[in-house]
């Protein structure tokens, strides 16, 4: 994922609220996917998907209150989401996120 789209989608993110929303439901449908993978079990699967995109799409009409980037960039989306998660596992999501708001100031946006 190129490093504009990733301080876009980070800025998208800006509420704490919504980057926990984001990492619960990537990590439930992670493993509710690999379950549905595992059992070969479709209905599992489209569980998984609601597990993921249902805690996100809440937050950005709820909490952030602006479009997610699933919509104009559906791979890209799913990778910072997992970009996100893993940043919020191991402690350097903060450092990134100050990177993206200084960005943005640079960028007068």
């Amino acid at each position: 994922m190129d490093d504009a789209f990733w301080l876009r989608y980070l800025r998208a993110h800006a509420d704490p609220r919504t980057r926990t929303f984001h990492a619960a439901g990537t990590i439930l449908a992670t493993l509710v996917g690999t379950t549905a993978l595992v059992r070969r079990d479709p209905k599992l699967f489209a569980a998984a998907l609601v597990c993921g995109y249902g805690p996100a799409w809440y937050s950005h009409a709820f909490i952030e209150r602006n479009k997610p980037e699933t919509f104009s960039a559906p791979l890209r989306s799913l990778a910072g989401d997992y970009r996100m998660c893993w940043g919020m596992l191991t402690g350097t999501l903060d450092d990134e996120y100050r990177r993206a708001t200084a960005d943005a100031a640079v960028d007068g946006g």
